[in-house]
């Protein structure tokens, strides 16, 4: 139940949009095991005053951040660093060239911390028949 945001400083067309948010969708699954029906992608676009090294980031460069949230303990680090590199690939495909300086983030919130539903991942966990 993965929530990914992704915060471009241009806007792209809704077709591109729904390619990105579909394809991040498959990453997450097929990366990070997580379940498509409950993966949540935010995409923000804005018009921003993006600067990077103190200098504003122009054409044809896309400035992005994205982050996405995950349950704590859910995923190995080679996972983790696998799905960076595959989202940034998608992002550079989608958006166009990507800032060096573009940012991923991976946050790991612990499982009675996050949920969905109006159930936390810990709550699930121990409503699940043991083997």
């Amino acid at each position: 139940m993965p929530y990914l945001q992704l915060t471009l400083n241009r806007p792209l067309a809704t077709d591109q949009q729904q390619t990105l948010a579909a394809a991040a969708t498959r990453l997450l699954s097929e990366q990070l095991g997580k379940r498509g029906e409950v993966t949540a992608v935010r995409i923000e676009q804005r018009e921003a005053a993006w600067f990077i090294a103190g200098k504003p980031v122009a054409a044809p460069w896309q400035a992005c951040h994205g982050e996405v949230c995950i349950t704590a303990g859910s995923n190995r680090a080679e996972e983790k660093a696998a799905f960076i590199a595959a989202l940034n690939a998608l992002l550079e495909r989608e958006c166009g060239p990507l800032a060096e300086a573009s940012y991923l983030v991976i946050r790991e919130i612990p499982a009675e911390n996050w949920g969905y539903a109006g159930q936390t991942q810990a709550a699930r966990r121990l409503a699940q028949p043991r083997l």
